[in-house]
Parts: structure tokens; C-alpha cells; sequence
């Protein structure tokens, strides 16, 4: 009897632990709806004295991207720090709840830049979100790490934006690992790649693949 009762308890336990991970790894995908996304979608902005080719490349479907820290913004009248990035076009949004879906790669060394942000912001903000790598682990800006030890490896990032509710959800891997406030704004859209913010390496890279936007009809 007290043999059946260990087993039964042991069963309970790892029907817990099974439904404890599989709700913290999720498909955040679920209920949303992939639009249509092609080349024509990806307007990649790199610094204006070089050549796209000199920052970026798109082979194999993986789209690479670098800048250096004494490199020039991405036109001649801006006055912000360099860039590669592609700012996804044709699915600008002001309301409704939007996801962004790509598999990325930082190679070791790439630190202090952001390498996802969702644009738009109302005040003095620019953006609503900027998930910045520094030192090998992914930050929410440059206050909370969300994840660790992201160097060299591809993670799969997803980025849900309620623009009604003025929340955001970032998952890695499936598993959610930060929630923050929106920072309002009339409009929005999702950008990748490698933009400097403080204490930029010499060389910052990222890698992205599979890139999605979907939305919750």
C-alpha cells in the first residue's frame, strides 16, 4: 500500500512538473495570424558612406548584419549612433496586438546594441522597446536582463505588442521572460539588426532567420 502511494505521488508530481514547463514553454504564435512578408518588406538601413553589401548580406535565407562603432548613421542629416537594421515596411500599426517572430544570432564579443526594438513612442522616447546585448546577455534596455549566455547560439524570439492595452510580452524559446508597459504612441513597427547605444564594442553583428509578423485578428 504505502509502495502505491509513493508511486501515486510521483506520478502527480510529474504530471505538475509537465504542465509547469509546458505553460512556461509555449507556442506564443497561438491565435495570431502570419501575414505576408517577402524581400520588398525588409528596408535596411546601413551607414550612407558604404555600400549595402559592406554591413549586410542575405544568403541561405539568413540575414547578416554589422556596423562598427566609428561608422557613419544611416543618412548623411542623422544625428544618431550607427546602424544596420532592417525596419520591417508595409505593417505599420497604431492599434491591435502584434507580434514580432525571428531566430537570432549574436556571435561573442557584440555588446552594448540593440538588436530588436518595436518603434514609436509618445514624449521623448522613441521607441517602446529595445532589447540591447551586452556582455553576452539580452537586456530589457539597459536595465533588466531577460536572458543569459545568448552569445553564439540561435534563440528564437518573439515580441507580442498589445498597442490597445499598452503591453508587452517577450518570450525566448518559447518560455515568456519579461512583461513591461508600452510607451504609448500613434505608430508602431518592428526593426532588427545591430544599432549602437552606450558602450558600443568595436565590431557589433547579429544574424536573423525566419522573420515573422503576425497579428491577432
Amino acid at each position: 500500500m504505502a509502495s502505491n502511494t509513493v508511486l501515486l505521488s510521483l506520478l502527480c508530481f510529474s504530471l505538475i512538473s509537465y504542465q509547469a514547463i509546458a505553460s512556461r514553454a509555449m507556442d506564443p504564435t497561438q491565435g495570431f495570424t502570419s501575414l505576408t512578408l517577402d524581400q520588398s518588406n525588409f528596408d535596411v538601413q546601413w551607414p550612407y558612406n558604404m555600400q549595402e553589401d559592406q554591413r549586410y548580406s542575405y544568403e541561405n535565407g539568413i540575414h547578416r548584419m554589422w556596423v562598427f562603432s566609428n561608422d557613419k548613421p544611416h543618412s548623411p542629416t542623422s544625428h544618431t549612433r550607427p546602424r544596420t537594421e532592417i525596419r520591417i515596411q508595409g505593417y505599420d500599426y497604431s492599434s491591435g496586438v502584434w507580434q514580432f517572430e525571428g531566430h537570432g544570432y549574436v556571435p561573442s564579443g557584440t555588446s552594448g546594441v540593440c538588436i530588436m526594438q518595436v518603434f514609436g513612442a509618445s514624449g521623448d522616447h522613441a521607441s517602446t522597446l529595445m532589447l540591447r546585448t551586452y556582455n553576452g546577455d539580452l537586456h530589457y534596455y539597459s536595465d533588466a536582463v531577460i536572458a543569459k549566455n545568448i552569445y553564439d547560439r540561435w534563440f528564437r524570439l518573439n515580441v507580442i505588442h498589445d498597442a490597445d492595452a499598452d503591453k508587452l510580452h517577450i518570450y525566448i524559446d518559447g518560455a515568456m521572460v519579461y512583461e513591461a508597459d508600452g510607451r504609448g504612441g500613434e505608430s508602431h513597427y518592428f526593426k532588427c539588426g545591430v544599432y549602437e547605444q552606450d558602450d558600443g564594442s568595436p565590431k557589433m553583428e547579429s544574424h536573423w532567420k525566419g522573420i515573422k509578423v503576425l497579428k491577432k485578428m
